[in-house]
This record gives C-alpha cells, structure tokens and sequence, in this order.
C-alpha cells in the first residue's frame, strides 16, 4: 500500500481517539442527554485517559504532533498518564551517578547537595536520558531565577525583544519592568511589563533560529552558569564538559514548546544539560522520527533533565505549563531563603528581599527553562564560512514556543529510511 493512501486511511485506533475526545469535548458527535455534572466530569476525565492511552500506541504518521495537541488542550485534567519521577515505577529506573567526579565542596559552590544524595533516574527504552529530581540546597534555585531574569538579559546577550526595539530600549529590562511586576495584580488586563515579554535569551555561542550557530557570534558565558553545568555533567558521567552555549525560554501558562531536535551543535558526543525554575510542565520525549510517539513527564521547579548517547537526538517538546503541584502561589521549593553561610568560592549570590518580590511576582504565572550545550569537541573548529553571504534572518521573536517551531530532522547512521 502507498504512503500516500495510508495517510488518507486513519487506523482503528486513530478512530477511536477522534471519537473520544469528540465525545470528552463535545466537537464531533451528537450530544446525548446531560448527566449529572459530577458524572460528567468523571466521564470526561475517563475519557480523556481513553484518548491518551489511543494516542500513544498509535504510531502512524506525526504520532508525535497528536500527542502533542492531546496534552495541549487546556480542558485535559486527567494526568494520570504522564510520568512522575517522584513516584518511581513502572518504566523509570534508577540512574548510577559518578559521585567521585564532583567533591561536596565543588557542589555546595554551586548550590547543589552532595552527589551522593541525589535522585537520579532514567526511563526504559531511553538510554542515555537521566532525569534529577530536585538536587539544590534550599534557596539556591532562587539564585538562578534570579540571574535568569536580572543579569543574563542584559547585553551583550540578545533576547526576542531584540528584534524589534532599539538597542538602547532593551539594555536594562529589570530596571524597566520591577517596579510594574511588584505592583502587578491580579487583572488578566494589566498591561504587560517588558520582563513578561521575554521570550527567550541566548548565551554564549548565540543561537539563531536560521544560521545556527557561528564563530563571529560569540559572547562571554556566564561563569556562574558554566560551573553548575560542568558539575552536573561530571556527576553524570561527562568530566570536561565545556558549557559553551546556553538557550532561556521563558513560559506563561499559555506558552508551549514546539516539537524539535536539538542537533545544530558540532559536536554530539557532549550532553545536552536542562535546568527548570518555576512552575510546573510537562515534557515529552519521543524517538528519532516524528512517526513515534513520545513519552510524557512531569517537570517540576529545581528538576534537572540530561539528554546525552542515544537520547541526545531525540525529538522533544513542552506541550503545557502548568500551576505546581503544591497548590501554592510559588513551588515550597522556592520559600526558603539562601543561608547566611556561603561556602568559600560559592558562585551563588545572596538576593535582596526586594530583588526576590519581583521575582516571586513574576514566577507566580511562569516558568524558567535554562538548556546549556557544548557546541564544539576539544580542539573543533566551525567550517570555513567564506562562502556564507550575510548573516542570514534573524530568529523569530517567540523562538520555539510554537508547535511547528523549524526543525532539520536527523537522519542517523544507518541504512534505514528517515
């Protein structure tokens, strides 16, 4: 049969999906009599289970992007389905760490707990992928909040508003919007500070959505940043990691992550590091080709994701943000304060009580997602770009918070089609 005439064909269970969610949203199918809402709403979730559970074993064409909208629906209450590493089982496993490679004294500089009492754990099927729940000592998550949103915007890094303010309107955002995020209310209507329209913010070797990466764009990496990633990507195995590039997405409860491979780096032997701040999401994590379909988890504030070996080209997306599961304005993880007592050489620098209101404000509705590459091997350069005519057309303002964000697909080393 034709690739042609199989995508015209929808399976069984491509069917019995369309069917199920028409009938858990009430698009598609005759209504019947209304039951009681408590039944209703019971059935709806069921349903919704139904569908979850249709959609991820069918691996016809782009399973992927149905799971995707699947999870992005904003009525899906039932979560039952996605993956909670706090509570370990079925496909989860543990995760070995090399606790030799990062001294406790390495990781208290960088706000993390010794090794050791790490929780590090992979998923079957998924070699390569390790999933860290929340390993920072109490207060340093909001260091990095902090950074994210106050120091590594400012120039000479670029961010989306770039693309369409004067330079001299973006050099200090925080100083432009902290006064308007302390007072902000609750109001869906009040206008929105520049800090809220940050989209995303490159480090580094600075990504661009066309050209990549390249020699003649380069900038600094932040220290600070650069030491906490060498010590995770020691702990799990990658002693020497250099992090040379580093991507911020920051997420609203609307914003998304669209379906992507990260394979733009020269060099893919290193990890890819994904640090998270904030609320909650969900993440998916699916195959080599779009065709399969993902697995999804929960991401919480101070969880930590390294995709490394097979599970480095994996496609990937954040189809939902969502509020944190203690039911709280701010994840407990984010209410203590950092302690007066800072290890010698700390990279971690205490907040004023005022520089954290505004950060609190702002993470009340959002999420902060620092992914950091290594994007050239040991002694690598970038090919000659001579021929390269211009810069190429910058990155589009919302960067990947789009479902059909631009992606080259990867084609692995074997003789099979792709």
């Amino acid at each position: 049969m034709s690739k042609s005439l199989l995508e015209r064909r929808p399976t069984a269970r491509t069917a019995l999906a369309t069917a199920i969610l028409g009938a858990a949203t009430g698009r598609g199918v005759p209504a019947p009599p209304r039951p009681a809402p408590a039944v209703r709403c019971a059935t709806r979730r069921g349903m919704a289970k139904m569908a979850a559970a249709a959609l991820t074993r069918e691996g016809g064409e782009d399973a992927f992007r149905r799971l995707f909208r699947f999870y992005r629906q904003r009525d899906v209450s039932d979560l039952r389905g996605v993956v909670d590493f706090s509570v370990p089982g079925g496909q989860v496993v543990r995760s070995q760490l090399s606790i030799s490679s990062v001294s406790d004294q390495d990781a208290y500089r960088a706000g993390l707990q010794p090794v050791s009492q790490w929780k590090a754990y992979g998923l079957k099927g998924y070699p390569g992928f390790i999933f860290i729940l929340n390993p920072f000592l109490p207060g340093c998550q909001r260091h990095w909040v902090k950074q994210c949103l106050k120091l590594y915007p400012q120039k000479p890094n670029v961010c989306n508003l770039d693309l369409h303010m004067a330079p001299e309107k973006t050099i200090d955002l925080w100083g432009q919007s902290k006064e308007q995020l302390r007072k902000k209310g609750s109001s869906k209507w009040e206008p929105r500070s520049l800090l809220e329209k940050l989209r995303w913010v490159t480090l580094g070797y600075h990504y661009n959505w066309d050209t990549k990466y390249s020699a003649n764009h380069h900038t600094p990496f932040p220290s600070d940043l650069a030491f906490l990633s060498e010590q995770v990507a020691a702990a799990c195995g990658f002693r020497g990691f250099q992090a040379q590039a580093g991507i911020l997405n920051y997420y609203h409860f609307d914003s998304s992550l669209g379906i992507h491979v990260d394979e733009s780096e020269l060099d893919h032997s290193r990890p890819l590091l994904s640090f998270s701040f904030g609320q909650s999401s969900i993440f998916l994590l699916g195959g080599l080709k779009r065709e399969e379909a993902p697995t999804a988890m929960f991401m919480h504030s101070g969880d930590i994701m390294v995709m490394s070996g097979f599970s480095r080209l994996l496609y990937h997306a954040v189809p939902r943000v969502l509020p944190n599961p203690d039911g709280t304005a701010l994840p407990s993880c984010l209410d203590q304060g950092l302690s007066s007592d800072l290890p010698v050489g700390s990279v971690i620098e205490h907040s004023s009580d005022e520089d954290w209101q505004v950060c609190a404000k702002y993470l009340q509705s959002s999420r902060i997602n620092m992914t950091i590459r290594q994007v050239l091997a040991e002694g690598q350069k970038f090919p000659d770009e001579s021929g390269t005519k211009g810069k190429g057309q910058a990155p589009s303002e919302d960067g990947h918070h789009q479902e059909n964000s631009r992606t080259k697909r990867h084609k692995p080393n074997t003789n099979t089609d792709s």
